[in-house]
């Protein structure tokens, strides 16, 4: 099954092509600061008032679709 997508494949390349010109370095890092910003979002919907480990827990739950596995 074909993703939906409203990107020219013309585009969906250019922009591909141009990624895959950045260092392996480069890429890494734009990944990290997309993490962090879904991160932030996702702390940011959290309520307030949480306990930090709660937060975390929370955390978690929304990052990673699941809960947090107990030791």
């Amino acid at each position: 099954m074909q993703p939906m997508t409203d990107t020219p494949p013309e585009i969906a390349e250019m922009v591909r092509v141009r990624l895959m010109a950045l260092s392996g370095a480069e890429r890494f890092r734009m990944g990290v600061q997309m993490f962090e910003a879904a991160r932030r979002m996702a702390q940011a919907s959290l309520p307030a008032g949480l306990s930090e480990t709660e937060r975390k827990r929370l955390l978690y739950e929304r990052l990673y679709g699941e809960p947090l596995p107990t030791l």
